[in-house]
């Protein structure tokens, strides 16, 4: 955190409505770009945003920045997009898997109109996939895949311990696993030929 920002929350804890807009605007992108991922329309989004950075003005006194200012607005804004999910109760479209976002990805440039089409079937796939899950296996797969949090970074997020999350995402992968097998339009990985069993990481 820079000598700005230290300052910029000094006085917003003290109730400075200015300082606190110039922190919105250091983060409103961040903070977007979370909740664009794990709600289901921009409206949704930008609804969870307003209710991330409500709890943030609300909690500013308290904040005692044993975690730094913008892991807070994460986790603020992570819970905020579940909370929305399940007041509504409904499933999220979740993340929206760009192409300039997906890695090891080609540009559309360099594929055939063939591979294009795979390729926007396999991501509406998956995103039906995401659809399917809980809000918090979601939730931990959009902070690790989608943002490339690590493990000790979605434990600050979360107020969670390395171990507990380390297993939410092992399990958020297995049940998109089975929901993309069980589409029938994936195939199970061929077993390695050194174990005899799946690769795993």
């Amino acid at each position: 955190m820079d000598l700005q920002e230290q300052a910029l929350l000094s006085k917003a804890r003290r109730g400075d409505r200015a300082a606190f807009g110039e922190l919105i605007v250091r983060y409103q992108k961040q903070v977007l770009a979370l909740t664009r991922r794990m709600c289901p329309t921009a409206e949704d989004a930008e609804e969870a945003a307003q209710e991330a950075f409500l709890a943030a003005w609300q909690g500013l006194p308290s904040f005692r920045g044993e975690a730094s200012f913008s892991t807070w607005l994460y986790r603020l804004s992570s819970n905020a997009c579940v909370d929305l999910l399940r007041r509504e109760s409904r499933r999220p479209a979740g993340p929206s898997l760009n192409d300039e976002e997906a890695r090891l990805d080609l540009p559309d440039s360099a594929l055939s109109p063939e591979a294009q089409a795979e390729r926007a079937e396999l991501r509406a796939q998956v995103e039906a996939g995401l659809r399917a899950l809980s809000p918090e296996h979601r939730q931990v797969l959009v902070l690790r895949e989608v943002h490339q949090l690590s493990y000790e970074e979605i434990a600050s997020v979360l107020s969670l311990d390395v171990g507990t999350v380390k297993s939410r995402i092992s399990r958020a992968r297995g049940s998109l696993r089975k929901i993309l097998l069980a589409s029938g339009n994936f195939s199970a990985p061929a077993p390695s030929k050194r174990t005899g069993k799946e690769g795993c990481k």
